[in-house]
């Protein structure tokens, strides 16, 4: 593409499809392009560099992977139609989220204990956020003190602090009053994971890093958990596994919390924060996206925890369109759960979010080369994002509507034979949709 574009200089958001010309031009300068932004191939190189339990904890999935199935299979369903000679040369990628005006309607999900996927943890993704004014969540599982986080965000980067809520209320205040005094300007608190869901190989190799002493950094550094270690006896420096179990066992507790908690956790936010946005992550159902608006939450997150925590459950982009309906009007919608390009975020778009956060890609990027790995996914995926709004006709976000996408229709389904266990299978899979449609055996 042309560099020297004259519209390159009017657009109110920067040219990122340039970053495309920057990689094809890479060869004639002795360089290569750092690795393949492709998922599948993106996952593929992050296996081979990590451990065998940082590769487990990125990769597993609750029971047999089905949400995670479906959360894909949700997005192949939907079809984008492209617009053709619409003048996309001045396009603007921003959008704004909670009064931050952002680079694009992405941003960093919160992903726990980022050491395992790089020395430096959570530290290259908050200066990576920052550098693309994209916004980032830390996570209450993250393995970093959120102090430290804040200053590599920057002082005026938009960022969110994600809570697994405690059932000490005073550590659930020092934990939200440490977020404030850094500068985290909205609450998300995470509904989905009072414990970890079942994944078999996290649990066949005994892979959970906070029992090993290692990622509990953000724990450590409070005042009330450290004096809650003091009363046990626990000295973090002598016994860091009973002290790494005990802050995990306070975040991933298994003592689920219910709506009852709900409007005293909001007050106290509100209270600390002097009214800064709250929010609930891991809706999927329209009845408990209405109670999370009748409760006064500024906004939600539809998500399945990217299939990590119930098996089988429905695919998020198929509750977003059902909760959009319901509550569109009345609250903030965001999205999570299974994308992997700049197309998928502009059909959770399509279906009503008004903003997507992303996780494993970026996961990948920090697992095969730390900051400038991250930069890298995401410089990609920002590309991807402009390119998408060029070719497909889009002059701005707020353009990216339903009527973008055209009727999913399910053909025929055309029969594969595979041979499990000894057993012949059968299976009708949809060229439409990757669905599984009928299964038969024979011996």
């Amino acid at each position: 593409m042309d560099p020297n574009n004259p519209n390159r200089e009017k657009r109110s958001t920067p040219q990122y499809a340039l970053y495309q010309r920057e990689n094809f031009w890479k060869p004639n300068t002795g360089e290569v392009p750092l690795f393949n932004t492709e998922p599948g191939k993106l996952e593929e190189l992050a296996k081979k560099k990590l451990t065998e339990g940082g590769w487990y904890y990125a990769s597993s999935n609750a029971g047999q992977s089905y949400t995670h199935l479906a959360n894909r299979q949700a997005f192949y369903r939907h079809k984008i139609i492209p617009r053709q000679l619409v003048d996309t040369n001045l396009r603007d990628t921003s959008t704004t989220i909670f009064g931050h005006k952002v680079s694009a309607p992405i941003g960093f999900a919160p992903i726990g204990i980022n050491k395992i996927y790089h020395p430096a943890g959570e530290l290259p993704v908050a200066r990576i956020a920052s550098e693309l004014n994209l916004p980032y969540c830390l996570s209450t599982a993250g393995s970093t003190p959120i102090e430290a986080v804040a200053r590599a965000n920057g002082p005026s980067s938009p960022r969110f602090y994600q809570l697994y809520m405690p059932h000490d209320d005073a550590l659930t205040v020092s934990l939200l009053t440490r977020g404030h005094k850094s500068g985290f300007t909205a609450c998300i608190l995470t509904t989905d994971t009072w414990q970890l869901g079942w994944r078999h190989d996290d649990i066949a190799t005994g892979n959970y890093a906070f029992y090993r002493g290692i990622g509990a950094d953000l724990g450590l550094s409070d005042p009330v958990f450290t004096q809650r270690l003091k009363e046990k006896g626990i000295d973090p420096a002598k016994q860091p596994e009973e002290a790494g179990a005990m802050w995990i066992d306070n975040v991933w507790h298994g003592r689920a919390h219910s709506w009852e908690k709900m409007p005293w956790l909001i007050k106290t936010w509100k209270d600390i924060s002097g009214g800064k946005p709250f929010c609930l992550k891991g809706i999927q159902s329209v009845e408990d996206a209405k109670k999370a608006v009748a409760i006064g939450c500024d906004g939600i997150v539809v998500s399945n925890h990217a299939g990590r925590q119930v098996d089988g459950a429905i695919a998020s982009l198929d509750a977003l369109e059902n909760i959009v309906a319901a509550v569109g009007d009345k609250t903030y919608i965001m999205y999570d759960s299974g994308i992997r390009g700049a197309s998928d975020v502009a059909k959770a778009l399509a279906l009503g979010a008004k903003f997507v956060w992303v996780g494993r890609l970026w996961v990948w990027g920090l697992s095969i080369m730390g900051e400038a790995g991250v930069r890298h996914v995401m410089k990609s995926l920002l590309a991807d994002f402009d390119i998408f709004m060029n070719v497909a006709g889009f002059q701005n976000v707020e353009q990216i509507t339903r009527d973008a996408l055209g009727e999913s229709f399910c053909s025929e389904p055309r029969t594969i034979r595979t041979l499990i266990f000894g057993r012949i299978i059968s299976q009708g899979l949809c060229d439409d949709c990757g669905e599984i449609k009928v299964v038969k055996r024979s011996v």
